[in-house]
């Protein structure tokens, strides 16, 4: 590997420009969007059942477009109640994005927010450290559990965070996606950072079955068009190709054949399909949903 490639995830910047080019070009927001209009309300029917209040954790929640949202759904299912919505989120960017949407979106008066500036880990080491165990009645995780260190372990330990009737939300990439393929195929050539893993639903499907719990899978059929990636020098192009291979700059710092091979694969059936002359690469999510 050349010793000029480096992750994405070391330029903040590059990261972030990247990402939001992502959202722009992909139905990323959209496909979950659906899947909590249409599938949340008859998953979160049966929490918090006769209480007089809702605790819901998320982790890694972001600038809190998708937690709004999930909250909406919560507040229409069991209505008046009072919900405590605690968030772990490590960027001190996205926790001011969330607090600013907050601000902004009426109807939210029964719902108390509190948030932690820290790893999914770090709330770990701190609550048991306090020896304190509190139930939640939601936990959810989207997109984020390529970002710890063992997923297994994580996993179970918001699972056994979990009140009877609760539910533990995982939204990541398919088994089926683009990314898995390109991931199992290319991952060791690329600049693996340890703040990185390249981790699909079906490994987590695998670890579940493994320790036996109880799960329902859900797939959020979902695209990107990454047809400016094949035109040479492209800037919008270029940042997307940096966010599919988590490469700072891949365009420019790759080896040639494992930029071409991979140029090559973004065009095979498995991970992508042309259409009206467009490209769109298979972005497909999985919405896993594990029983208490």
């Amino acid at each position: 590997m050349a010793s000029s490639m480096r992750s994405l995830i070391s330029d903040h910047n590059q990261y972030v420009e990247s990402f939001h080019l992502f959202l722009e070009n992909s139905t990323e927001h959209q496909c979950m969007l659906e899947f909590i209009e249409k599938k949340l309300p008859g998953i979160i029917s049966s929490i918090g059942n006769g209480k007089s209040a809702i605790n819901i954790l998320s982790v890694g929640g972001g600038s809190g477009e998708i937690d709004l949202q999930i909250l909406s759904k919560v507040q229409a299912k069991h209505p008046g109640v009072t919900i405590n919505n605690e968030v772990i989120e490590p960027s001190s960017e996205q926790i001011l994005s969330y607090k600013e949407r907050v601000a902004k979106t009426s109807n939210l008066e029964n719902i108390k927010f509190t948030w932690y500036k820290e790893t999914s880990s770090e709330y770990e080491s701190r609550m048991k450290e306090k020896k304190e165990f509190k139930k939640w009645d939601f936990i959810h995780m989207i997109q984020m559990l390529y970002y710890v260190k063992d997923f297994p372990a994580t996993i179970q330990y918001f699972h056994s965070l979990l009140e009877a009737k609760a539910k533990l939300l995982i939204i990541l990439v398919s088994g089926t996606s683009g990314w898995a393929r390109l991931w199992k195929k290319y991952g060791p050539r690329l600049p693996l950072n340890d703040l990185c893993l390249y981790v699909s639903s079906a490994d987590i499907k695998e670890q579940l079955n493994a320790i036996g719990l109880k799960y329902q899978d859900y797939e959020l059929p979902s695209t990107m068009d990454i047809t400016n990636c094949f035109i040479k020098g492209n800037k919008e192009g270029e940042l997307l190709l940096d966010f599919l291979t988590e490469t700072c700059y891949f365009s420019k710092t790759a080896p040639l054949d494992l930029k071409n091979e991979i140029m090559e694969e973004l065009k095979k059936p498995e991970c992508s399909e042309e259409k009206d002359g467009k490209v769109f690469f298979n972005n497909n999510l999985s919405a896993i949903v594990i029983e208490p």
